[in-house]
């Protein structure tokens, strides 16, 4: 349920982001008294998600003990052990 919810989300995230022009990028803004333009911000939320997303992974990995299998891909490369 989740995890359909959190891609939902990366989807509609992904239709806001294809309609920003170069205005809308270079657009300055104040955001929680900082000014940035519309590019850093998008930059800022990316990073703050991959942050919380990251938090979530590790946590997940530790109450589970278990490999999430991110990268099940590799074992048909020679590169796993």
């Amino acid at each position: 349920m989740l995890v359909e919810r959190l891609g939902a989300t990366m989807q509609q995230a992904g239709e806001v982001l294809s309609r920003l022009k170069d205005t809308d990028l270079l657009t300055p803004l104040e955001i929680q008294g900082y000014k940035v333009n519309g590019l850093q911000a998008v930059y800022q939320v990316v990073e703050h998600f991959g942050m919380h997303y990251g938090q979530i992974v590790y946590m997940t990995k530790a109450m589970r003990d278990a490999d999430l299998s991110f990268y099940r891909e590799l074992d048909k490369t020679g590169r796993a052990e």
